[in-house]
């Protein structure tokens, strides 16, 4: 996914300020770096834009807070208004501007038994940026700082950048991230492993060899810019909460956009319309043959009625004719079928054998009514759950019971 990373320059922003910035193709690799007012910034359609904090906008401090302060999540259930309130009591001594004129953002994935980094800039100009960026057409999806302090066992780092008459040395380590100009005084005042590495952008490489005494890695200013992209950081926090989760709307809906329209997404498409062609293929196969076997049973039924009671000439619902001619052929041989007066009232004995005898019984149409029973409920319930398995159906009517065999309609 194509990545554009802006670096927020120190000034407040203006529609013609230059601003600096890296592509990347895969959010790896360098593919250009880039110079030109917002407004002219390369954006592809499915770019996710990165903004990034230079290290010297922001000031570092590590708290602990209190028990519960992260309790159900970091910016959930209305967490977010009382973690900022506990954040602005805990700076108020340790930062030079009034709390309510930072902003500030705690470090990804927080322990709650744990101090956590917390990294605070100026929030008016941070707003301002965005604003621009924004109204520029290049919408922010993520803000990450230019350097942080190393997580967990993550080894500390020495940066020098700028030329060299002014160049200046950036440290991360434990505690935190402090900004020097690189001098012998500064350099002796470091703290740093020998076995360490020192990375230095090509203007101030040969100045940082000869200050530490160690071969120095070259690293471009896009390179470190995309390498902080590649952090678990988003400072878009607190007050920013909203037009992150806007921004991530928007980020999607492009996703979308770029999977049913980008070239380099053809051949996922086309192996996706394959796998539902073939899905649905298959289940036309497979309707078709169970359609088919739907069919030739119900041929073998209508067989089976045909042959077995001849006098059948149309077949409309083979199960319901076969149980009525069979029900007529025990009639005539004087054999007591399931439809017969004496085979309900049997049944209903034996499934009610604490029910009192009705006052009259009827017996029309093949439906058993026996007058003045009215059982109750719970009572009536029970009885039909016995006469169900047996193929009956019990209801109650206004002067009795109505039983009725469930084969015939």
């Amino acid at each position: 996914m194509t990545t554009l990373i802006v670096t927020l320059s120190q000034p407040l922003p203006t529609a013609a300020m230059l601003c600096e910035g890296v592509l990347s193709d895969d959010g790896y690799t360098v593919l250009r770096a880039v110079q030109a007012p917002a407004s002219l910034l390369p954006a592809p359609s499915s770019a996710v834009i990165v903004a990034v904090v230079p290290a010297s906008r922001l000031s570092w401090h590590r708290l602990a807070l209190p028990r519960g302060a992260l309790k159900g999540g970091l910016f959930q259930d209305g967490n977010a208004g009382r973690l900022r309130a506990v954040l602005d009591g805990l700076l108020e001594d340790s930062v030079l501007d009034e709390t309510s004129q930072l902003h500030f953002a705690i470090e990804p994935n927080p322990r709650a038994d744990e101090p956590v980094w917390v990294a605070a800039c100026d929030r008016a100009w941070l707003h301002a940026w965005l604003a621009m960026l924004t109204q520029a057409g290049r919408p922010i999806a993520r803000i990450v700082p230019e350097l942080a302090p190393p997580s967990g066992d993550a080894p500390a780092s020495l940066h020098i950048t700028g030329t060299p008459d002014q160049a200046q040395l950036m440290r991360t380590g434990p505690e935190g991230v402090t900004l020097l100009p690189l001098s012998v005084a500064s350099a002796a005042l470091m703290a740093w492993p020998q076995e360490a590495e020192v990375l230095a952008e090509p203007g101030v490489a040969a100045l940082a060899e000869h200050f530490f005494n160690r071969p120095a890695r070259l690293q471009t200013p896009p390179e470190r810019w995309l390498a902080a992209a590649q952090s678990d950081w988003d400072m878009a926090q607190f007050d920013l909460l909203y037009t992150r989760g806007t921004r991530t709307r928007k980020h999607l809906s492009a996703m979308l956009s770029s999977l049913f329209r980008a070239p380099r997404w053809r051949a996922a498409r086309w192996a996706s319309a394959a796998l539902v062609l073939a899905n649905l293929v298959g289940l036309q196969a497979w309707a078709w043959k169970e359609q088919s076997a739907q069919a030739a049973q119900r041929s073998s039924i209508r067989n089976l009625l045909t042959a077995t009671f001849p006098d059948v000439r149309v077949v409309v619902d083979a199960p319901v004719q076969m149980a009525r001619a069979l029900s007529d052929l025990q009639r005539r041989n004087g054999v007591a079928s399931a439809a017969d007066m004496e085979t309900m009232l049997g049944h209903f004995q034996a499934s009610a054998p604490d029910t009192t005898s009705p006052t009259a019984i009827e017996f029309i149409a093949n439906e058993l009514r026996m007058k003045g029973l009215s059982p109750s409920a719970s009572a009536l319930a029970e009885i039909d759950a016995r006469l169900q398995p047996r193929g009956y159906s019990l209801r109650m009517e206004a002067d009795g019971l109505t039983m009725k065999e469930e084969r015939f309609p």
